[in-house]
């Protein structure tokens, strides 16, 4: 057996289910966590500040769950391939072991990483954990990515059952000698200003929090989520994305989790994580796509340049509760119910005709579970621009997707104070109230809380004419 290995963390901050962990503790006598923070090989998507926050906090939580284990984690600024240089180096080790990553820039480190260190004599591993299944190894009949999930769909499920899930080690043996390490705080992930009141009221990362969240969710909301999952104000839905795109949780432990609880009731839930595959899919075929749009005709789409009516959607003073309601739990929470992201993105790209890289990029710096292939696949699909995506055409009403999913407004009423007192027939629409209605609720329209910044019906012919500008075919 050889004496040690480098487990260099990424988005796996777990100790169950990791295959990398798992092969380490089987093929080396001694183990070095390692974790490297090299926001600068992450090309234009470095983690934005709700990620940034959360990172924080689930180093926090994986550290202390390799403390317990006799282990530690070893804190690192990239370069990443310096970096581990340098730990070969200070423990002697000879491999690095890793799980795979398939963001562009993700990529490129990891293969300049694995070429340059197997060049110099060291024993490289990359092992799949962040899927369900190897997303390079699903294709058509043709040997083509799959720009299509429903077939994409048929296809998984045509693939062997996941493995069954790994435990975690009990003891985790560290080298003879640990090197140097930074502290999680000297990374200053947090905000100088703190601003995560909401976030500590709404989250709590780590493996630990993860694996506790899903249990509760298989045990309760499953059975619901089939029926509920489109409604803001009901908490039905799982919340385990920002865990995912961590790694606290491997989507396989989701799988088997959801399938063993209610095999019936899995079924709409394990689609939405298969959509989350073929957002990784996608990205690895179509690496262009977080700034270009996969159908080249809309490049040449028309968006308009609009600060302020920008600034009014980033703020969730649009003057449409529903859509303000959403930017207002994203900025207070970090997170959005799915339903709404969808009412918010057609708003921004169809009602306001600014460009969804836009609303992408402030996603990305907003959500902690920001995710560069499941952002892109969204606002793309919201666009009309991406894969699988919903028609240009397809523009959704804010009011009528309110008075739908939010019947009685107490989604709106949660995020949007101001709007309290209004009943459900006035709500969804204020600027329709009766003058009395509004007065007798304390909304002062254009005072303390804003008249829409557009006329939907409006905006709505004017969206449709720009998309029947662009060239056919």
């Amino acid at each position: 057996m050889h004496q040690s290995c480098v487990l260099w963390f990424r988005q796996d901050l777990r100790l169950s289910d990791n295959p990398a962990l798992r092969a380490a503790r089987a093929d080396f006598a001694r183990i070095v966590p390692l974790f490297i923070w090299s926001p600068q090989e992450e090309g234009r998507w470095p983690a934005g500040a709700a990620s940034r926050w959360w990172l924080h906090h689930s180093l926090m939580s994986l550290a202390q769950a390799l403390r317990q284990r006799g282990a530690r984690l070893i804190l690192r600024t990239g370069p990443a391939l310096d970096a581990l240089r340098s730990v070969l180096r200070e423990t002697g080790a000879t491999a690095v072991y890793f799980s795979h990553r398939y963001e562009p820039e993700a990529i490129r480190v990891e293969r300049e990483v694995a070429t340059q260190l197997s060049a110099e004599g060291a024993i490289v591993k990359a092992f799949h954990s962040s899927l369900v299944f190897d997303p390079e190894a699903i294709t058509t009949r043709a040997g083509r990515p799959f720009q299509v999930f429903t077939p994409f769909w048929r296809r998984c499920m045509t693939l062997p059952e996941p493995a069954a899930p790994l435990h975690a080690p009990k003891r985790i043996p560290g080298p003879k000698i640990w090197p140097r390490s930074a502290r999680i705080h000297d990374l200053n992930l947090l905000p100088r200003t703190d601003w995560t009141a909401g976030f500590c009221k709404a989250w709590k990362p780590g493996e630990k929090n993860a694996l506790l969240r899903l249990k509760t969710f298989c045990r309760g909301n499953l059975a619901r989520y089939e029926t509920q999952r489109d409604m803001p104000a009901l908490d039905t839905t799982s919340r385990l994305s920002p865990h995912l795109h961590f790694g606290e949780v491997s989507p396989r432990q989701v799988w088997h989790a959801a399938a063993t609880a209610d095999s019936k009731a899995a079924s709409a839930f394990l689609r939405q994580l298969a959509w989350r595959e073929f957002a990784h899919h996608l990205l690895i075929h179509f690496p262009r796509t977080p700034l270009e749009p996969l159908h080249a005709k809309y490049a040449k789409f028309r968006w308009r340049k609009n600060k302020l009516a920008l600034k009014a959607w980033q703020r969730g003073q649009t003057g449409y509760p529903l859509v303000d309601a959403g930017l207002r739990q994203l900025w207070r929470t970090g997170w959005m119910h799915n339903r709404v992201r969808m009412v918010v993105a057609s708003f921004l790209v169809k009602d306001l005709l600014l460009p969804w890289q836009e609303g992408a990029r402030w996603f990305w710096d907003t959500l902690v579970d920001a995710d560069l292939a499941n952002n892109t696949l969204g606002w793309q699909w919201s666009a009309g621009c991406g894969a699988d995506a919903a028609p240009f055409f397809r523009i959704l009403n804010p009011v009528l997707q309110s008075e739908r999913f939010d019947p009685r407004g107490t989604y709106i009423r949660q995020w949007i104070p101001e709007l309290r007192r209004l009943s459900a027939a006035h709500i969804h629409a204020p600027w329709q109230a009766p003058a009395e209605v509004l007065h007798a609720a304390g909304v002062r329209l254009g005072t303390n809380y804003p008249r829409p910044i557009v006329d939907h019906s409006a905006a709505r012919d004017q969206a449709l004419a720009a998309f029947r500008q662009l060239p056919r075919g």
